[in-house]
């Protein structure tokens, strides 16, 4: 279409571009100019994006931009500005004691902060993102401690493991009475019967042989009544918390074949304040205990001498 044949609009009085749909004319309306001024702006800005940040792709990577930005850098930066964060309560932590840290409200916030990271990246692989555990894995919300849970009871066990290839590590064993052939098959079944009792079950026929069977081959480690003795790590058998079940198929095959699971000692994979805010973390989630009170001192007299 030629100048002289240009369609026009009647109703609008704007030339058209030609188009028509269903009897729509498309009108030949300029850009709105505060619409062209933006895509003005947005190719100048993209052209100064180009210069100063890593844009153009070349064989090494990309262009390094006139300011030298990458995202490597950024993240060492960030790095950088976390630790020195973290060095302003660091100090303070490694020298603060378990009892000045749970009094003092910054350290404590530190404290359960990387506590709950390092329990996550470390621990929850067993003991679940929640610390509520698994079938041989203990839960850490409860109150039940086979080998105590004060700050130092739990920051000891973290350090040195529980059966682990460690110096200090903490020692218990569950004997094979079945498998090493310590009690008969019948002895067996009458104390997998009496533990049941300890925890409230119905008594069987078999309760007085498997309440001596007890006595002579269990209770050295888990007392008499059965709750357990912390000195050795035996568990309380006298409560409905079981770390690998209490229906007595397990029992029984615990009683029969021993328990031996392994806490791997911590001590050389994560360093000191780690272990300790990690112990914090743990004795808060619900179930830790309050440190054992300083022992009594008898007076003394200005000679030296007791009262």
């Amino acid at each position: 279409m030629n100048d002289d044949q240009k369609d026009v609009d009647k109703v609008s009085g704007v030339e058209t571009t030609g188009h028509e749909w269903d009897g729509i004319k498309e009108l030949n309306n300029p850009m709105p100019r505060w619409w062209l001024w933006v895509f003005y702006i947005t190719i100048i800005w993209s052209i100064g994006y180009w210069i100063v940040y890593p844009a153009w792709p070349v064989i090494s990577g990309a262009t390094k931009g006139s300011i030298g930005w990458t995202q490597y850098k950024k993240l060492a930066d960030d790095q950088a500005e976390i630790i020195a964060r973290q060095t302003i309560y660091m100090d303070k932590f490694s020298r603060a004691s378990f009892q000045e840290i749970m009094h003092d409200n910054e350290l404590y916030a530190f404290a359960m902060a990387g506590g709950q990271a390092a329990f996550k990246e470390n621990c929850a692989t067993c003991h679940g993102s929640g610390g509520a555990g698994n079938k041989g894995y203990p839960n850490l919300n409860d109150d039940d401690w086979l080998w105590g849970g004060t700050l130092e009871d739990i920051h000891f066990t973290i350090k040195h493991g529980i059966r682990s290839i460690d110096d200090d590590t903490r020692l218990s064993e569950m004997l094979a009475f079945g498998k090493d052939n310590l009690l008969k098959p019948e002895d067996i079944n009458a104390v997998t019967d009496y533990v049941l009792t300890l925890s409230g079950k119905e008594q069987k026929p078999t309760y007085e042989r498997g309440k001596t069977v007890f006595q002579e081959n269990c209770a050295s480690c888990h007392g008499l009544e059965g709750k357990g003795l912390r000195e050795v790590g035996a568990p309380n058998l006298a409560d409905a918390i079981w770390l690998y079940s209490g229906d007595r198929k397990t029992i029984y095959e615990t009683v029969f074949y021993g328990r031996k699971s392994v806490m791997p000692a911590w001590k050389d994979r994560l360093d000191e304040n780690t272990i300790r805010a990690l112990t914090i973390y743990l004795h808060e989630l619900g179930g830790g205990e309050p440190d054992k009170p300083p022992l009594q001192q008898e007076p003394v007299n200005a000679d030296g001498t007791g009262q």
